[in-house]
């Protein structure tokens, strides 16, 4: 029998269920404990799933946790990384994986040093969806790729989010909060980027809180809310991405690869199964629904832990990596960097994208 990684969460707020779920199928994982700075939250969550609810510190101490996963608010990411690694914990944090590139890379060296692995969402990309089009792209079904389409939009997070004030500040704005999952999936299929173009805006409509407790309370902005980047990748490819909080509706398909011989619709990066489209050349001239090759099937929020504790297990590199993560970051950063100052940015970090999920694996035998 494979040796099961404790897990310990600290944060229970509205994303917890669904890791909570996804992970109680999973051989490699145990979640043994919960905490949050508001401690009637882990409580209820604790009571509900059946856990012990602890304090923060208590957790980070406890014996039985070999991972922390961090689901906090990005203001608290890299600093309760920090405290994780230096409690002896491997750690995955929710993205973003820090407010800037200097936290991030602060948070890998400390975890290299320790000797633990690190982490962090998104991991859609492990999903029969992102999977299945990356298969296609490696076996050359649309020919050489030269260039993407990444385009994300709406009016705002407040429209349905009880208390969205923190999506529009420092780790907010669009680039940092739906920017993770295209950028990602880019990434992963196109590689590394090595430099960013961007302009970034913020109009001055006002915002206010749409339902809830909190409905008619107006709503500061500290970040840019409609951003569009020219990506250039190591392999000479080029994306366009357009990420926005400013778009009352749009008809964009959402991501896209462009080959010599033909195109790949991806699915929706932030989901883990939605059908994949491919128009060939040679075809039929329409697109055409391509079956699922590759990837983990029933893939949730939270495969990308128990990867990773099955890495740790039978010691191999994980897929959703801290390194991914921290490279997704420079290129977050160098986008509103490029948008704020009118230049071309030149990327300082790398990344060697992970391997495919072969169709069929299984996370507890893989």
């Amino acid at each position: 029998m494979q040796p099961t990684i404790g897990v310990g969460i600290i944060g229970t707020g509205n994303i917890v269920g669904q890791y909570l779920d996804q992970l109680a199928h999973q051989p490699s994982t145990e979640v043994v404990a919960v905490a949050d700075a508001v401690t009637a939250r882990a409580e209820a969550v604790a009571s509900e799933r059946g856990l012990r609810a602890l304090g923060v510190a208590e957790l980070l101490a406890d014996e039985a946790v070999d991972v922390v996963l961090n689901l906090t608010t990005p203001p608290v990411h890299a600093e309760l990384n920090l405290a994780a690694i230096g409690a002896g914990k491997h750690v995955y944090c929710e993205k973003p994986f820090a407010l800037g590139l200097a936290e991030g890379l602060a948070v890998l060296a400390a975890a290299g040093q320790a000797g633990l692995r690190v982490g962090c969402a998104p991991d859609t990309f492990l999903g029969v969806g992102l999977q299945t089009t990356l298969d296609a792209l490696q076996a050359g079904e649309i020919g050489q790729p030269f260039a993407a389409s990444a385009f994300w939009g709406s009016p705002g997070h407040e429209r349905w989010h009880p208390d969205p004030q923190f999506f529009y500040l420092a780790g907010g704005g669009p680039v940092l909060d739906l920017g993770p999952y295209y950028l990602t999936a880019l990434v992963v299929h196109l590689g590394p980027v090595v430099r960013v173009q961007a302009c970034t805006t913020t109009t001055e409509r006002p915002r206010h809180v749409w339902s809830g407790p909190l409905e008619g309370q107006p709503i500061k902005v500290a970040v840019p809310t409609h951003a569009t980047a020219i990506l250039e990748h190591q392999g000479g490819a080029k994306s366009s991405v357009t990420l926005s909080y400013e778009l009352w509706a749009h008809s964009n398909t959402g991501l896209e690869i462009y080959g010599t011989e033909g195109t790949l619709r991806l699915p929706d990066p932030n989901r883990f199964a939605d059908p994949v489209w491919l128009w060939q050349a040679t075809g039929a001239g329409e697109w055409v629904e391509r079956s699922f090759t590759a990837g983990f099937d029933g893939a949730g929020r939270g495969i990308g832990v128990a990867e990773m504790g099955r890495a740790i297990a039978v010691g191999r590199p994980h897929r959703a990596s801290g390194e991914l993560a921290v490279h997704v970051l420079d290129v977050m950063t160098a986008i509103e960097a490029s948008g704020r100052e009118a230049r071309t940015i030149e990327l300082t970090t790398t990344v060697t994208p992970p391997p495919l999920v072969p169709g069929g694996t299984d996370v507890a035998c893989e």
